[in-house]
């Protein structure tokens, strides 16, 4: 709201995955279910990011849903499809993306030309400075370098590092870096470093997500999560923080 508290309804907690593939397999057959089955959970909204140039009209389309806001952005994976920077701005406008993702740097996929893929940042991150949108940023193996390319674009760029799964010392140096930190499934598993991390940030600059349907939680497959796993999440938080449940989801959800 205005106030910038989060909306409650009934005394109940709402919470927001910030990173959902909707689009992607059994979610994507029944979104409206997806989406009701959340809302149940108190999940009331879900941020669904774009992977490559051809997922960004069904991204869009998503977007008519309730509680579904659109990200597009071109994913280290497809870093060689070509992007045009002024279709980016022209389509995040149209859609009303909320974020330019998922975005970043992956140096362990077979082939990685973390050059390609550091070009595509690059152009991803000054639309989305021009624009005033945070990013949602997808890395592996390369955290030294994706951390040097946001200092590139310090102070104006904001984000989110998404799918945390590292200890505080990294997720301290791109908070450093103006980034937010997203923790999902991977604190709900004893053995997960990021256990550590969430624990110890300060929760203001703590979301939550899912990445449904790519990643577990602790007892659940990842083909079986969905949005309204993002309350689990929440409980792992609060319990690593010694935390009440709507606390975590008030600070969050803001």
């Amino acid at each position: 709201t205005s106030q910038g508290h989060p909306r409650v309804t009934d005394g109940a907690v709402e919470f927001i995955d910030t990173h959902c593939h909707l689009d992607a397999d059994a979610l994507g057959r029944d979104p409206a279910g997806v989406l009701a089955r959340a809302r149940a959970a108190g999940v009331t909204r879900v941020v669904v990011p774009a992977y490559d140039l051809a997922s960004w009209a069904a991204t869009a389309a998503l977007a008519r849903l309730e509680g579904v806001l659109p990200a597009l952005g071109l994913h280290p994976w497809v870093a060689h499809e070509p992007l045009d920077p002024a279709h980016l701005r022209e389509e995040l406008r149209a859609c009303g993306a909320v974020a330019v993702g998922e975005i970043g740097l992956d140096a362990k996929i077979d082939g990685a030309d973390l050059a390609l893929q550091t070009r595509a940042l690059r152009a991803q991150l000054a639309v989305a400075v021009e624009l005033d949108l945070p990013v949602l940023l997808h890395c592996r193996g390369a955290f030294a370098e994706l951390l040097a390319v946001l200092r590139e674009f310090a102070p104006a760029l904001r984000g989110v590092v998404h799918a945390f799964s590292r200890g505080p010392d990294l997720a301290e140096k791109f908070l450093a870096a103006g980034m937010a930190i997203a923790f999902g499934g991977a604190i709900t598993r004893p053995a997960s470093r990021a256990r550590a991390a969430a624990a110890a940030l300060p929760l203001a600059r703590v979301v939550l997500e899912t990445d449904a349907p790519s990643i577990g939680l602790q007892g659940i497959e990842a083909a079986a999560v969905e949005p309204r796993h993002v309350r689990d999440v929440a409980l792992a938080l609060a319990e690593l923080r010694g935390e009440a449940l709507e606390a975590v989801a008030e600070v969050t959800t803001n």
